[in-house]
């Protein structure tokens, strides 16, 4: 029988977010990254959703490592979660395992978790996987692509990543070494498909630093920056303009703190002398001589930036006099949560710069003519594109046909396919468990759907309690039902319609008793049944209707 390799996308497909994906060869597996998504609007109380590992929890034994591309939420942040169900080594460089660490303190997984660093360029040898860390370019220090070997042929696993001639850290991305393993043989390329709807090449991350400066010279208001906490080397920008220009530097926002505080001890980021002041004297300087950095480009209720605009930040009340530049784009489906924040800044006063045609933020993907490169220097003999919704596989294909790849040689496929690939064939084979698994506080996975859909309707149309006193005799109804409501309407405002339920329900209930029942089951039915239609016949509204039988 062929040799096979299977390649198990567990999250990262169909979605922005939850990249995870697991590798499997010769009866072992590795999982490169473990991400987190953020949740729509109308997933009323969930902080973030996780991969569903079903399928790495029922062949733990089989499972020789975990390799992380780098620090971002979307590729780290299922990591305690995940371990407090599969126990597994964790392969990253050193900046992304700074902030893992963070993370494993906060769960405390320290001293039960194996965190090893390695440096670009070199191999980790886990069971029969050989993984190579490969450096590249993203809005993040310390980003690697993954070469990973196996007796059957080398994969290309490209995590995120830009091609950025003029790095902020000098590193550029190692093109060569892509070239290399394309003249040995690539058999198969997973690529990130983020950016693929973009023609052309996303521009360098120093472009942004220039915008900076230009911001900052001849400007006398205080000046505040917003950005993503995880892009180091925007930030560096921002502390190198501010130095350039005699300003003085404070830090607000925990992801914010906990980053210069990860980057600096590291060595990833340099602090310019005499520049980093805290946020509580940097008050006592003129406003022409201040910069405040903060997390809150996304618009998040609980961020420093939203609690500036809104007033209930305790160091910064912003006014006219500053200038609050927002270098970040919306990532899809904030864009509402984001304009509530720049509606309210303006109305403080402020001027507020935000438009991404004044090179405030570049993106940490590649465009269509930088995946063009990484596909003509790898070669691959099959293709699988990751990291997107459907549109954006689906033109990634497009684009490696147009490089001279036979369709029948790319997978598009759904988490938790198996993508099956022979040292000549590619075929989806069955599936895996994978979904969505909701994080809800402490909760794990214990908010289902039924759940949510309980939660959606109550945010909807609210809910009606009926209270039934009966008579622990006979069963028979001891007075009028009492009608409870929350989130439908006001009481005091709609009696008609309160003393018609009353009537409704105690019709219903007797209905019951006359044919002498004392089922609760049957009662609880038959009032809710007649409550419910008597609502939307009337008020075309559907609330949650609870009946609740006291016995007395």
């Amino acid at each position: 029988m062929a040799e096979k390799l299977k390649i198990i996308p567990l999250g990262g497909l169909n979605e922005i977010g939850k990249n995870m994906t697991a590798y499997e060869y010769g009866g072992e597996i590795i999982v490169v990254d473990c991400g987190m998504a953020f949740p729509d609007d109308d997933m009323y109380g969930i902080d973030c959703i996780i991969p569903d590992v079903t399928y790495l929890i029922k062949n733990r034994a089989r499972i020789r490592g975990l390799f992380i591309t780098h620090g971002h939420e979307d590729h780290v942040g299922s990591i305690p979660y995940v371990l407090k169900q599969v126990n597994m080594p964790i392969y990253c460089t050193r900046f992304t395992a700074g902030l893992i660490k963070l993370k494993l303190d906060e769960h405390g997984l320290t001293k039960s978790t194996k965190l090893i660093t390695v440096e670009s360029g070199k191999s980790v040898r886990a069971g029969k996987f050989t993984v190579e860390f490969i450096h590249v370019n993203h809005s993040i220090a310390d980003s690697v692509a993954f070469a990973i070997h196996t007796h059957m042929g080398t994969v290309v696993h490209t995590g995120d990543f830009k091609i950025d001639s003029t790095p902020i850290d000098g590193e550029v991305i190692d093109l060569a070494r892509l070239g290399e393993l394309g003249k040995e043989g690539v058999l198969a390329l997973c690529a990130d498909s983020t950016n693929v709807e973009r023609p052309g090449f996303t521009p360098s991350e120093k472009t942004v630093g220039v915008t900076f400066t230009r911001q900052f010279n001849n400007c006398d208001d205080r000046i505040i920056v917003t950005t993503f906490a995880s892009n180091v080397h925007r930030v560096q920008q921002v502390l190198d303009a501010a130095a350039a220009c005699g300003r003085k530097v404070a830090v607000t926002g925990r992801s914010m703190e906990n980053m210069m505080r990860v980057s600096t001890e590291l060595g990833y980021m340099k602090v310019p002398k005499n520049t980093l002041m805290d946020i509580t004297k940097i008050k006592g300087l003129p406003k022409n001589k201040q910069v405040i950095v903060t997390t809150g480009s996304q618009g998040e209720e609980m961020s420093a930036l939203y609690r500036m605009a809104f007033s209930t930040h305790k160091q910064v009340e912003i006014g006219a006099g500053d200038k609050v530049i927002i270098s970040a784009s919306a990532v899809p489906g904030n864009e509402v949560t984001v304009g509530r924040v720049i509606n309210e800044l303006f109305r403080k006063g402020a001027t507020v710069v935000y438009d991404r045609a004044d090179m405030l933020h570049v993106s940490g993907h590649a465009c269509q003519e930088e995946l063009k490169i990484i596909h003509a220097l790898t070669k691959p003999r099959f293709f699988v594109p990751l990291h997107g919704e459907q549109r954006m596989l689906q033109i990634h294909s497009q684009l490696a046909q147009q490089m001279g790849m036979d369709r029948n040689h790319i997978a598009i496929a759904d988490n938790g396919t198996a993508i099956e690939i022979t040292a000549k064939t590619l075929k989806l084979g069955g599936s895996v468990p994978a979904g969505e698994v909701y994080v809800d506080g402490s909760g794990v996975g214990d908010v289902g759907a039924v759940v949510m859909r309980d939660r959606k309707r109550l945010a909807e149309d609210g809910m009606v309690v009926v209270v039934m006193p009966v008579s622990s005799h006979d069963g028979a109804l001891l007075s009028p039902p009492e009608i409870i409501t929350r989130g439908f309407i006001y009481v005091k405002e709609s009696g008609d319609l309160m003393k018609d339920l009353q009537s409704v329900a105690a019709e219903a209930a007797e209905s019951v008793t006359r044919k002498h029942s004392r089922d609760e089951g049957e009662l609880k039915g038959t009032v809710k049944s007649a409550v419910s239609n008597y609502l939307f016949k009337n008020t075309k509204r559907n609330p949650m209707v609870i009946p609740v039988v006291t016995k007395l």
